[in-house]
């Protein structure tokens, strides 16, 4: 039997690093990687040259100083003796708010305007048409000029809450709408609160096992049950026999005028809400072009055979064509939580004290920290934007299609 001996391996030479295609790209590779390294080499030993000619050095101790200046909204304690940190917490915690707000309000309105504007009638297809053009196409910055403008010019003042005054409180008089912000009642919580608010999360609990319990039975036997009524009452019922039964922990401190202002409650201000709403319109018209793309890529055959099962259009549109647009909607309606929640920084164009207008902005110009404030700011920024993104890829997952 003949032997066969294989032939003997090329040996390496430099010239393929360039010429031969299995090593060329190892070599860009590391050519770009050196010409990064390098870069920020030189980016950071700049840095600290200049720092050095200025007669400072990088230091995070400015947070622990007295911050000395005050925060009109807050959701936590703060006063004008507290440090710089708490300043930057109060206002990272600021700008969550206005973003986890105008998120859900834009969702809502780009949802309903998206859909409204495929409507069959004329008049509200085109004044959604309008909304929309006529949103998207002013810069976001005039829309919250506007509506702050709005709000302070055209509301009353407290004086005219006075009796015989031109202004009245609504809603059984609990809120107050004034041109300083709008007032509602805030709720006290008192001794056994605990124990309603864990009643009340084992009664959401409830609501999530019995959606279970009858999407199984519906998925085996094809019935289905009134859930939303049944619910709705696992969550009301036993949070409202409990709260009688600790003899009402919880109440509310209700909004009053005294002297120049008012008093109690939760004051809203104009500067919150301006930015808010501005947010909320600005981003919903972006949405609703999203939701609006998303249901014309759903196939025109799926709503004809929810027609020919007995559906009617409400139901089409809810267990039909939006599961299915979902898939669309979902990753472009990421981008647009995210450019909400850094559009939030324009906050310091009507006086909202967000973590731009705190860290960034007088913590800075009180100790002189602006590469320290900026990076932490940045960094904000980024962690945020992460998060979202981390929790939007998560959603997008569970509602994508899933191949057998």
């Amino acid at each position: 039997m003949m032997k066969v001996t294989e032939p003997p391996k090329p040996l390496f030479q430099m010239r393929q690093l360039i010429y031969d295609t299995k090593y060329r790209s190892l070599t860009v590779q590391a050519i770009a990687m050196c010409l990064l390294v390098l870069f920020f080499s030189w980016l950071v030993n700049n840095t600290i040259q200049n720092l050095t000619a200025l007669g400072k050095d990088f230091d995070f101790g400015f947070l622990t100083n007295i911050a000395g200046y005050d925060i009109n909204q807050r959701l936590i304690e703060y006063s004008s003796t507290s440090t710089h940190g708490r300043a930057a917490l109060v206002g990272i915690l600021n700008t969550l708010l206005v973003a986890f707000l105008g998120c859900a309000l834009a969702t809502i309105i780009g949802i309903v305007a998206g859909v409204l504007r495929l409507s069959k009638n004329w008049i509200v297809a085109r004044l959604m048409t309008i909304y929309v053009e006529g949103f998207r196409n002013v810069p976001l910055l005039l829309w919250i000029l506007i509506i702050f403008a709005v709000m302070t010019e055209s509301t009353p003042g407290p004086r005219d809450f006075r009796a015989g005054g031109s202004a009245s409180m609504i809603l059984f008089d609990s809120v107050a709408i004034s041109n300083r912000g709008v007032y509602i009642p805030f709720p006290v919580w008192g001794e056994g609160s605990g124990i309603l608010i864990f009643v009340f999360l084992l009664s959401l609990l409830g609501v999530w096992g019995f959606k279970k319990i009858t999407t199984s039975r519906q998925q085996q036997t094809g019935i289905t049950l009134p859930t939303f009524w049944i619910s709705t009452g696992i969550v009301i019922i036993p949070s409202i026999i409990t709260f009688f039964v600790l003899g009402q922990p919880v109440s509310l401190d209700y909004p009053t005028l005294g002297g120049f202002n008012f008093r109690g409650g939760l004051q809203l201000r104009n500067s919150l809400i301006a930015l808010w709403l501005a947010l909320s319109l600005y981003t919903g018209a972006f949405i609703a072009e999203i939701v609006r793309s998303g249901i014309l890529s759903v196939s025109k055959g799926q709503t004809e055979a929810a027609y020919a099962l007995g559906l009617r259009p409400n139901p089409t549109m809810n267990l039909v064509i939006l599961p299915q647009a979902l898939r669309v909607i979902i990753p472009p309606l990421i981008s647009q939580y995210l450019n909400l929640t850094k559009n939030s920084s324009l906050a310091i164009a009507v006086g909202y004290m967000d973590v731009r207008s705190t860290l960034g902005g007088i913590t800075i110009n009180q100790t002189g920290r602006e590469l320290e404030g900026m990076l932490m700011l940045g960094l904000f920024y980024l962690l945020a934007s992460l998060v979202i993104s981390a929790v939007m890829n998560i959603y997008n997952n569970s509602v994508k299609l899933k191949g057998r």
